[in-house]
This record gives C-alpha cells, structure tokens and sequence, in this order.
C-alpha cells in the first residue's frame, strides 16, 4: 500500500501551534493496550507545554489529507522534570548528556508505513546535530504479560526497539500515576530503554 503522508518537522516554540493535534493524538492512541489511559485534553495540553518551553524540543509530525495521523516528540532530559532525570542520576549518567524521546503516538490505521522509524531516524538526527549528547533514551510502562487485559492481537515494541539500537534497562524505573479507564488513577512503574548517540548516522 502506497503511503500519502508527509513527515514534518517543528522545534522549539514552532511546536506551539500543533499542541492540541498531538494531546488529541496521546489521547486516542493511549486508550489502548498498554497504556489504558483515560485521558483529558487540557492536562495533555499542560503536559505538552514543556515541550514549546524547551528551544531544543522537537515535534516529528506525520500528515495526511491535512490532517496530524501521528506524533513524536523528543528534548533534552535536562528540561523534562527531576522525575524522569532521577533514575538517570541514581545510575550515574549525567542528565546533560541525555536526549529524552517523550513518545510516539500513530494511528492504527497508518501503521505498517514505516512511519515510526522516520520517528526514530528524525529524532536521532536531530539530538545528534545538537552535538552534546552520548545516549538517546524513552521510556515504556511495565505489564504482567499475563495480564488478562492484554489483546490477544498485541505485538509488543520489543523487538523494534532492539533493532534500532535501544536496550532495556532493569532498574532504571520511574513511576507515574494516571486515570486507567474503569479503574481510576493507578500508579505504574515505567523502565528506560537506552541507546548510545554515535557522531555519525
């Protein structure tokens, strides 16, 4: 199937204007497995607004028939807040050094495009221009694979993310509480994936 989106890119205050595009995106995309995110616009807006604060965030966009089909979006650790630099501390790996991937949201409908490594590739590039960076990180929520809520039709990341590079990192977790649907605000713990930033692509 031929693909008819377009990828664009937007740093810094340019992500200003598509804030609402990608809290709609987190929204819909996070409902589902395995996240079950309840979501609620504004406080994604608010979220979404330390991106438009840093002047090195970046917001890759994928576009179709003008509309936004997917969103990733990328800055440096050092301006997320102390509860995604903490477990960078506690392993000795200086936040400076850190170029922190906030997520990738697509529909499901435009996937199997190769939309998301254009995500990666773009993301990476552009921690690498920046020219001070040794790692490109993210992180993904922890589920019991015998969850009973788990579709059957579910293909983790797992191996997608080993091929590009990123290894898991047991140990380094955060913890963060959001509304899961039908069972209100649940804390979960969110390990980090870590990939060393070459020179060259």
């Amino acid at each position: 199937m031929t693909s008819a989106h377009t990828i664009g890119l937007f740093r810094g205050p340019e992500i200003t204007p598509w804030l609402d595009d990608v809290a709609r995106l987190r929204v819909i995309v996070f409902r589902d497995w395995p996240y079950l995110y309840e979501g609620d616009l504004a406080y994604e807006r608010d979220y979404l607004a330390a991106y438009a604060a840093s002047p090195e965030s970046l917001f890759v966009l994928a576009m179709e028939g003008g509309q936004v089909v997917g969103a990733s979006t990328g800055l440096p650790l050092v301006d997320d807040t102390e509860a995604f630099r903490r477990p960078f501390l506690d392993s000795h790996i200086d936040p400076d050094e850190v170029f922190y991937f906030g997520e990738s949201v697509l529909l499901p409908s435009h996937r199997g495009r190769g939309i998301g490594h254009a995500f990666f590739d773009h993301r990476e590039a552009h921690a690498r221009a920046l020219g001070r960076f040794r790692w490109t990180a993210f992180c993904s929520v922890d589920r019991d694979p015998d969850d009973a809520r788990q579709p059957i039709t579910h293909r983790p990341n797992d191996v997608f993310w080993h091929k590009r590079g990123y290894r898991r990192q047991p140990g380094m977790t955060m913890h963060l509480a959001w509304h899961e649907t039908g069972r209100g605000e649940v804390d979960h713990a969110l390990t980090f994936w870590l990939r060393p930033l070459e020179t060259t692509p």
